[in-house]
């Protein structure tokens, strides 16, 4: 079986290498491109990765102006510009699924989450997804189905041979908030108490008696990859829009608001018999 891999990631993998050539070499992007025939912006897109496309000639060009000869690496980097044009599943749920981070989930490494409204994707159920999906007033049966259908299409990175280490970090507020209904609330709990036990899995819950903490803003996710040439990326979901944080500053923020928020959390060991507390209040009620 292939090991799926991003298009995404990829595509970053070949800007950031080209940026590198471009600028061991001490020129512009106008230099380059001058020297090249070209328009500058077109060596600006496809250092930035806005030009999704470079085509073999394209690239060819640039390494041979670059002076890299090493057929090994040449060939590494054909295949990365090849691997960029590629679709990934997730290409045909456009319009109910946000597309780039499905793509960057493919070939993480380590996946960080802190959440504080609601479960994490990830870790959600079909039925707690249908009625997230419904409060957020998706009208469509059939679209809340196929939402439904991405969202669980997404988990089974979790399920690979060699799956991405999973740390997450939930308030308690997320566990508390009743979504669909009391039965619905009592299997995505235990659902998490299962997923817990997994090697790859670290559940932390941040509880109201923690008070204030480093992650008041908001919820937001970092990715790592294994390939040190890519860079880890951030990423924080508003009602409008999503943002992909990938400076170094703000990246290193994120970090350590998730150190922070890790150390006011309770342990893994703690968090779980926290969640069975909740899920025994359920059962009470």
């Amino acid at each position: 079986m292939q090991k799926p891999y991003s298009p995404s990631v990829r595509r970053r993998r070949l800007s950031s290498r080209l940026r590198s050539y471009r600028e061991a070499t001490g020129k512009t992007t106008g230099q380059v491109a001058q020297a090249l025939g070209w328009q500058q912006t077109k060596v600006s897109r496809i250092e930035t990765g806005i030009k999704k496309t470079v085509q073999p000639d394209e690239l060819d060009a640039l390494l041979d102006h670059y002076k890299e000869e090493n057929p090994e690496v040449r060939a590494e980097l054909h295949e990365c510009a090849r691997m960029a044009k590629q679709r990934g599943w997730w290409a045909r749920y456009k319009g109910v699924l946000s597309m780039a981070l499905p793509d960057f989930e493919t070939e993480t490494s380590v996946i960080r989450t802190y959440e504080c409204q609601v479960i994490p994707g990830l870790l959600q159920t079909a039925e707690y997804a249908e009625a997230i999906f419904r409060a957020n007033l998706v009208r469509s049966d059939e679209e809340i189905r196929e939402r439904v259908v991405a969202r669980l299409k997404r988990q089974e990175i979790l399920n690979r041979v060699d799956p991405p280490a999973y740390w997450v970090i939930l308030d308690e507020a997320a566990l508390r908030r009743t979504v669909g209904s009391r039965e619905v609330m009592k299997v995505q709990l235990r659902h998490l108490t299962h997923m817990a036990a997994r090697h790859n899995i670290n559940i932390y819950v941040l509880p109201f008696s923690a008070g204030a903490h480093p992650t008041t803003m908001g919820s937001f996710v970092i990715m790592d990859f294994p390939n040190p040439m890519d860079a880890s990326i951030g990423y924080v979901e508003t009602p409008t829009s999503s943002v992909y944080v990938e400076e170094e500053d703000e990246l290193a923020e994120l970090n350590s608001i998730f150190g922070g928020a890790q150390g006011s959390a309770l342990s893994p060991a703690q968090s779980l018999e926290f969640i069975t507390d909740v899920i025994k209040s359920l059962e009470e009620e």
